[in-house]
């Protein structure tokens, strides 16, 4: 069996990290199209909890297949593969010899994962697999104490119910139940459930408590609302529990409580960002350190007596010219899983054995790229018209200076995404060959706490506009974009707020992209599978303009007179998320008024977002081009 897996074993020792060697100047030609947009060779990495073996998930194609092997060979154990748009994921070990994992289906690259119903059980050598129907809607909490095939998992059905899943046959048995429609649970180190976390009616979050045979509420609010209280892990002495807590929206922060004296203190917190992830230590007793994300990818080491704290503390000095993802461990907290990356390097994965002091290379994601030849992206921040903080980032090809072309990039959501430093094969692609690229988290974005997502809500076409306006003036003011030649481009909420700003900012953009957008709010209530589920509706209602003639007011396909730029639009044909009809609404109401887009690309086996290489090739061939046309120096023939 071929793999694709590039394996050694080169070992870099902490003190002298060759990961971070110093840059050589990039290379006169732009890295081909192809390069670029060629699947990582691998997505999610898992490690056993004996150390031995890793688990990788893999593109190929049009899916996305496992594979376990063991650490120090180059040959997989078994292969799993669910065929045509079925991607393997949420890889979970149940013992050296057994994983768990779900499947799902994208259909489109900026789709989220739709779950399969089934979840699949297996022997690493490929042996004993099983099928558990309905499994992909269990969540998985860990392992039991008492059998190593046996898990801890969770499910709502019109409560929340807390069982054993045994992973050699699937049955399910119940142990406890909480009054909440859509909850988790979190158990203590002696297996006892404390608490449960959930919706219940009317989009109300709340937190319980048990007490003997009951639960009392330890804190309530309003989906959206300011102040809360998780559990989210219990302190080594299974009395204190680690709390996420949030006063008046502002961004999470950590804390520890001890339940029984009330005795809080603010263990990790950061003034721009929520949490994204905690490290906690092999045996799971302790909680190590915070990651956040406030530009670039930071990890606050909260417990730097623990071994373990020491050495993720150790690791990141060791690489100082990227960011650390940590992984899992082994259960004895000697081995770890990181990911080292950055701007420029889309990363590789590296084993930490603690007993050693080392750090051993795994995998690389894309081994044919070259991070000397890419462009820098560095975190920026400005204030908006009305004094909000905004956050974003600016990438810029090598050794350029002076007031350069300039791409706005919107991502998409709005509200939950935002955009992160990092690697990113589009911005790459337009950045490397002469563009600045600015992104900007307006408000509503996620990630920056809930008061700052909840400003975005119903300012859609408004506020959220203005935000990018804001943006590109600031970049000019600081000399960094000509003002003459700025294009804005979007994917799916992107594609909206690009053509969005060709009708509410007359003269600032020379162009507008518009990639798998919405163009009519009121179509949102009546296309795609956002509307055909309860809590998609109450998500419309809660963040669009309230009255028809506000949507109206704010979709471009009711404001075409105000497009008075060229505009590229491009659509896969099975988009569910957003349906082609949104534009060829668009079009055709432009048709009316005797305009219409310069250039249409559609493809009939995409969805939401490019997935296949070759339509991304030609997808930013086609860009490029009309970037190409319309940013132009002004004295140039386009």
């Amino acid at each position: 069996m071929k793999s694709h897996i590039r394996l050694a074993l080169v070992v870099i020792f902490l003190l002298a990290p060759a990961a971070d060697a110093q840059p050589t100047p990039a290379p006169s030609t732009p890295i081909a199209l192809e390069a670029l947009f060629r699947e990582p060779e691998f997505r999610q990495v898992t490690l056993s909890p004996d150390g031995q073996h890793i688990a990788v998930t893999m593109p190929e194609g049009d899916r996305t297949v496992l594979i376990v092997l063991k650490i120090g060979t180059k040959k997989p154990l078994s292969r799993w593969d669910f065929g045509a748009t079925q991607h393997i994921g949420n890889v979970y070990w149940v013992s050296n010899q057994r994983i768990l994992f779900g499947v799902s289906e994208k259909k489109g690259s900026l789709d989220s994962r739709q779950p399969t119903p089934d979840l699949y059980a297996s022997d690493i050598d490929g042996s004993k697999r099983i099928e558990i129907p309905n499994g992909n809607t269990y969540q998985i909490l860990g392992r039991t104490q008492d059998d190593p095939n046996v898990l801890w998992a969770q499910r709502s059905i019109e409560q929340a119910f807390l069982f054993k899943l045994d992973t050699r046959d699937g049955r399910a048995n119940t142990v406890a139940s909480a009054p909440l429609e859509f909850g988790s649970f979190l158990l203590d180190h002696d297996e006892q459930v404390r608490y449960a976390i959930g919706r219940v009616k009317n989009n109300v979050l709340r937190t319980l408590q048990r007490q003997g045979d009951n639960w009392i509420t330890l804190s309530e609010m309003e989906l959206g609302g300011d102040d809360f209280l998780m559990p989210i892990a219990f302190d080594a002495d299974n009395r204190r529990v680690f709390m996420m807590s949030s006063e008046k929206g502002a961004p999470r922060r950590v804390i520890l409580k001890d339940p029984q004296t009330g005795a809080t203190e603010v263990v990790s917190e950061n003034p721009i960002s929520d949490p994204t992830e905690q490290i906690m230590s092999g045996d799971e007793r302790h909680m190590l350190a915070v990651e956040y994300q406030p530009d670039r990818y930071t990890v606050d080491v909260i417990n730097t007596t623990h071994p373990e704290g020491r050495a993720i503390a150790g690791l990141i000095k060791a690489f100082p010219k990227h960011s650390l993802a940590f992984g899992n461990s082994s259960s004895d907290g000697r081995l770890r899983i990181f990911r080292a990356f950055n701007d420029t390097d889309p990363g590789a994965y590296y084993l930490f054995d603690l007993q050693k002091g080392t750090a051993t290379f795994l995998l690389s994601s894309r081994p044919w790229l070259s991070p000397e030849s890419m462009a820098t992206s560095r975190p920026i921040s400005f204030k908006a018209r009305d004094g909000l903080a905004l956050h974003g980032y600016l990438t810029t090809p090598r050794g350029a200076q002076g007031r350069l072309p300039m791409v706005v990039l919107v991502h998409g959501g709005p509200h939950g995404p935002r955009d992160s430093w990092g690697f990113d094969p589009d911005i790459q692609a337009l950045a490397t060959r002469g563009y600045a690229v600015l992104q900007i988290n307006f408000r509503g974005s996620g990630g920056y706490g809930q008061a700052f997502e909840r400003a975005g809500y119903r300012r859609w076409g408004t506020s959220m506009q203005d935000d990018l306006t804001d943006g590109v003036r600031w970049a000019v003011e600081q000399g960094l974009a000509d003002q003459d030649r700025v294009c804005i481009y979007g994917g799916s909420y992107g594609g909206y707020a690009a053509l969005m700003s060709s009708v509410r900012e007359q003269g600032l953009y020379r162009c507008a992209i518009g990639y798998v957008g919405v163009y009519s709010l009121p179509m949102m209530f009546e296309k795609g599978d956002i509307p055909r589920s309860p809590s998609g509706r109450n998500f419309l209602k809660r963040v669009l303009p309230e009255s028809e003639d506000e949507q109206k007011a704010q979709s471009p396909a009711f404001n075409i007179d105000k497009i008075n730029i060229p505009v590229m639009l491009v659509h896969g044909a099975k988009d569910q998320r957003v349906p082609i009809e949104q534009m060829e609404f668009l079009m055709s109401q432009m048709k009316k008024s005797g305009k219409k887009p310069e250039l249409v690309l559609v493809k009939p086996k995409e969805g939401h977002g490019f997935q296949i290489p070759e339509n991304n090739v030609e997808l930013y061939t086609k860009v490029l081009d009309f970037l190409d046309r319309h940013l132009a120096p002004r004295n140039a023939t386009p």
